[in-house]
């Protein structure tokens, strides 16, 4: 742990210390500080650019990188499983691979699946989160009550955020319906201002996996409950027993695809993260490690964009929370070529499919103008211009466009 924070601190000093990139051209010399710009024709040809090959941070446009890998390794079908377990003792043992999508509505309906299929009682309930041997957290999540910020795990519920609304006399309750008020809540919630509030389970650096193992089976037992389902006991982490036995393998309602339009519309860290290690454990075996989903992330890139492509981006988690994640405009055009049949799948900014990346310092934008050609735009720099350079781009005021003209300078 020590090690991995003195990597990410000498790489968020080497890149306070990088220095400015070579000016860009007119009409951009005025907007890039610090950053590049790319436009590329549908063959993948660039037509123009300012500092094509200089890295940069990528913030959350590294999303581009995590799907294309996903549908590759993955399929398009793909959907999380979590398997269901009971001893002779009726104690329940949840075995999970990263479901993302294991939200309260999901959970009662696996109850209802239960009770069908003749589950009475339930006493101790266990998380088993052995899917996972995650070598260290997520590469750039802060401790901080931010959702953005929250945990993953093997078994997790609900993004890892509570959704919380506090009463002006200082009540607090449950911030959405579907979530019944749990122990978990109120403690997380205490301190905060009447109003509604979403918060990190880690508030305050409390350490993930007891957060994660707590939340989940708080909420399983209030809703086992809600279902008529009787029994009470321990809850906690637990190893599912050699003899246990298998009643149920939940498959998540939402495919790849949906969840791959989910983290690239709403930009989720949480979800983004989990396909990103579900890649390296379906390439190379459970349990997912980092390593083992860096590893198959690359080697898409490498069999899809090229070796030296592939070398020009720097990944080491999903989402783009890690300021050592480097790409150049240059990879991210030829990356936006390999992904351009998804390309339905992005947000509209200023009326183009874009996928946006923006961090402290960060404001990046890549994705496809209307007449088709793809564009990048990385900024690294403490103004953000990015709307300006992409108007520029819109408008077709770029050497290459077949627009644009230089205005002479003055005698």
């Amino acid at each position: 742990m020590k090690m991995f924070r003195l990597l990410a601190l000498v790489s968020i000093l080497f890149f306070i210390a990088e220095s400015a990139s070579a000016a860009c051209s007119p009409p951009f010399s005025k907007l890039i500080r610090n950053g590049g710009y790319g436009v590329s024709n549908a063959q993948g040809k660039l037509i123009s650019s300012c500092n094509p090959d200089k890295a940069y941070v990528p913030a959350s446009v590294i999303k581009l990188a995590t799907a294309l890998a996903a549908f590759d390794i993955l399929g398009p079908e793909y959907r999380f499983t979590t398997t269901f377990y009971t001893d002779k003792k009726k104690n329940l043992y949840i075995k999970g691979t990263g479901d993302p999508m294991l939200v309260s509505e999901e959970i009662r309906n696996i109850f209802k699946i239960l009770r069908d299929k003749g589950v009475k009682k339930i006493n101790a309930i266990y998380i088993d989160p052995s899917a996972f041997a995650l070598e260290h957290r997520v590469p750039g999540r802060e401790d901080s009550d931010n959702p953005y910020d929250a945990p993953i795990g093997a078994v997790s519920v609900n993004f890892n955020s509570v959704a919380v609304r506090v009463t002006k006399k200082g009540e607090i309750l449950s911030g959405e319906e579907e979530t019944p008020l749990l122990p978990i809540m109120q403690g997380l919630a205490k301190g905060y201002p009447a109003g509604k509030h979403r918060i990190n389970i880690c508030r305050g650096g409390k350490p993930a996996d007891g957060q994660i193992a707590c939340y989940t089976t708080e909420l399983f037992r209030a809703l086992q409950e809600e279902a008529g389902i009787a029994g009470q006991g321990k809850m906690g982490i637990g190893s599912v027993p050699q003899n246990a036995q298998l009643i149920y393998t939940h498959q998540s309602s939402n495919n790849l695809k949906e969840l791959a339009t989910s983290f690239l519309k709403y930009s989720s860290n949480y979800i983004s993260n989990l396909v990103y290690l579900t890649c390296g454990a379906k390439k190379f075996g459970y349990p997912a490690t980092w390593a083992k989903a860096e590893r198959a992330v690359n080697e898409v890139l490498v069999k899809r964009l090229g070796k030296k492509t592939a070398a020009a981006i720097v990944q080491k988690e999903g989402a783009g929370l890690f300021r050592g994640n480097r790409v150049t405009v240059r990879a991210m055009l030829k990356l936006l070529k390999a992904f351009r049949p998804h390309a339905s799948l992005l947000r509209n900014y200023m009326g183009v499919p874009t996928k946006s990346g923006t961090m402290k310092g960060i404001y990046n934008y890549a994705g496809y103008l209307k007449d088709g050609r793809a564009y990048v735009i990385l900024l690294n720099q403490q103004r953000n211009q990015r709307r300006a350079v992409l108007g520029l781009l819109k408008k077709g005021q770029y050497s290459g466009s077949g627009k644009y003209v230089a205005k002479k300078k003055g005698r």
